[in-house]
This record gives structure tokens, sequence and C-alpha cells, in this order.
């Protein structure tokens, strides 16, 4: 990078680049163009695609203003900062923001990270559609849940009122089922969190997204899949619940 056309190139950028990593691991360099001005790849590093990029370059500052001339060097949006062994994060974190510029945020790795997060969640259209697609999924599985528990309590509904004429409560028969809907969730949760996985790698695989399942993740889906069930079996109930042992026998 010490030329002033030099570049360093994302081996996890997509295929559509050419064969610049095969190129460069090959012969060195790999010569091309950007911006209409000759730029020479000469090296490379590992970061991974984003929703923002498909390509991502590396380069110094010096030859940045080369592809770039109309951009200040004034005009920095993000600088880091690398501390010593030993040093409090939250003490140089603390004496920057004292008297750096309000507009300027002093932000750890995490709090940046927390920042990046919140924005594509919150404020593109990105998160808007994985969380359609959670709440999707979870209606979904509700009612086939639903469906499954109903016909269960309708094929063995003589059961549940001589259970209920011999004097157990609703509240008793009731927890049978949402028992019932909870087991088969907790029993579906775990092939569904494998192929879950291998979901994952495949997806990671052919998009270089950084995309993996976390145990967070996991247990939040399982929460979420446990509720569900759980409601979906209590609505089942409801011909239970309303049932006369009477208008049975």
């Amino acid at each position: 990078m010490l030329r002033p056309d030099g570049l360093f190139f994302d081996t996890l950028s997509k295929k559509a680049a050419g064969p610049v990593a095969q190129v460069v691991a090959k012969d060195g360099y790999y010569d091309t163009e950007l911006r209409g001005k000759r730029a020479v790849v000469n090296g490379l590093f590992t970061m991974g695609l984003t929703f923002a990029a498909d390509i991502n370059l590396l380069t110094s500052a010096s030859n940045f203003k080369t592809w770039f001339p109309d951009q200040s060097n004034d005009d920095i949006q993000l600088g880091v900062i690398q501390l010593q062994p030993g040093v409090s994060r939250e003490q140089v974190q603390a004496t920057l923001a004292s008297f750096l510029d309000p507009s300027v945020r002093v932000l750890t790795l995490q709090q940046l990270e927390a920042v990046e997060v919140d924005h594509w969640r919150n404020n593109t259209s990105f998160g808007l559609i994985f969380n359609l697609g959670v709440l999707v999924g979870l209606i979904v599985g509700g009612i086939i849940v639903y469906q499954i528990l109903y016909s269960d309590v309708s094929d063995h509904l003589p059961e549940y009122a001589t259970m209920k004429a011999m004097g157990y409560s609703d509240r008793f028969v009731v927890g049978i089922i949402v028992q019932e809907s909870v087991l088969l969730a907790a029993l579906a949760f775990v092939p569904s969190l494998v192929l879950s996985i291998g979901l994952y790698a495949v997806l990671a695989n052919s998009t270089s997204l950084l995309i993996a399942m976390t145990a967070q993740r996991a247990v939040a889906v399982f929460a979420l899949t446990l509720t569900m069930a759980a409601g979906s079996g209590w609505l089942a109930t409801g011909k239970l619940r309303r049932l006369d042992p009477a208008d049975i026998f």
C-alpha cells in the first residue's frame, strides 16, 4: 500500500469483483481501475460483506485522495484509537469526550457495534423485513400447533368430558393440552435448531455475510416458540372450556 495507487482487497468480497484475491496471492499484485484511474491491489485482508457494500477496499489517507480528490482531509467519519495494555477504556473515553466537540462520539467497540445494529435494525428496511419474517413464522407456527391440538381435543372430547364429570377442574384439563403444546414445541426445536445452523452456514458461504447462530438468539427463539405454543394450546381448548359433560352423555 506504500505505492500511491496501492489498495488492499477484501478476500470475502463478492465474486463479481473477479479473481482479484487469487491473482494477488499468485502474482503479488492485480492491476485494475478505480473511478477511471489506475489502481493496483497489492495486499489482501479479510472482513466480509455488509448490507452497505459488496466489495471492500482498504487504502491510506493519502492514497484515498488519488481517487477522491474532492474529499476533504478534515472530513473524517471514523477513527480508531488503539490503547496500550492495562489502560482503562472508560477513562480514556470520558477524557476524550470532555474536550471534543459534541458532534464527535467516542465509543468502545461494543458500543459501536450496538449503534450499528440499532441503525440497521430500526432505521432501514432490512430490520423491518427480518422482524416481519419472525412475526410470520410465529403466526404460521401458532396456526399449525392450534390445528393439531384442536383436532386432538375434538377427537378425545368424550374422555375430557369424563374427566370433568369426575370433578377435574377446567384448569387441570386445559393444563394437559397446554403441556402437550409446550412438549411439541420443545421436541421440534432441537431438529429445527440443527437445520437453522445448517442454513446459516449455507447463507454465510453463498453471500459472504458474517451470519452465525448465537446462543442468545437460540434462547430467544426457544422462549418465543414456547410462548407461541402455549398460547395456541390455550386457544385450542376453547371448546373444552365451554364443554358441559351433560352435553356429551
